[in-house]
């Protein structure tokens, strides 16, 4: 299984579908509070170039937003 990390915030309502959605898909993921941890919070913006969240990283392989096929498809859903 590849590593899942998501940047999140915790009023993000697109990162609480993409948590629900590795919830319910029984997906291990670690979350990192984009809000609270500036360290983190520049780490995701040279990842992805992007400042909004949900930034998802999935074995290296990083996704800006929730998009519920496409992040199936980079699981093997």
């Amino acid at each position: 299984m590849k590593k899942v990390t998501i940047y999140s915030t915790p009023t993000c309502t697109y990162c609480n579908m993409a948590k629900d959605f590795f919830k319910e898909n029984k997906i291990a993921y670690t979350e990192i509070n984009v809000a609270s941890d500036l360290e983190k919070r520049n780490e995701m913006i040279e990842k992805s170039g992007q400042m909004g969240v949900p930034v998802i990283d999935i074995g290296g392989q990083i996704m800006v937003g929730f998009n519920k096929p496409v992040l199936a498809k980079a699981l093997g859903l």
